[in-house]
């Protein structure tokens, strides 16, 4: 991924359960809140330091087994963004590489079914 891949704007629809990044190179990517809140990238939620950056993009497109929110995101230097949850969770840093690795799209993922 580029050094200078970020996102030029993201926003938060609570109500659809959906995060939305365009990126500075044009790609729009779409996350459900829930596959992206299952995704936490912190240590607890990885499992040790072992799992540390392994993700599951399967898990955008499953049924919610619970409601999650975004209450807030902070933009962490020019890297990350730290995502408040209304489960009261916000340890994880969301990096710009993994997110746009994560992009559950057709064209980044075409397992998808």
């Amino acid at each position: 991924m580029s050094q200078d891949l970020h996102p030029a704007s993201i926003e938060v629809s609570n109500g659809e359960g959906i995060l939305e990044i365009d990126w500075s190179d044009g790609h729009h990517s779409e996350y459900s809140l829930f596959g992206l809140r299952k995704n936490c990238p912190c240590v607890l939620c990885r499992g040790g330091h072992g799992n540390m950056n392994t993700f599951d993009r399967s898990l955008f497109f499953v049924e919610p087994t619970q409601h999650v929110e975004i209450e807030d995101i902070k933009q962490v230097g020019n890297h990350a963004i730290k995502i408040f949850w209304n489960d009261g969770h916000s340890n994880g840093m969301y990096q710009w590489e993994s997110l746009r690795e994560l992009c559950p799209c057709k064209q980044c993922y075409p397992e998808q079914e």
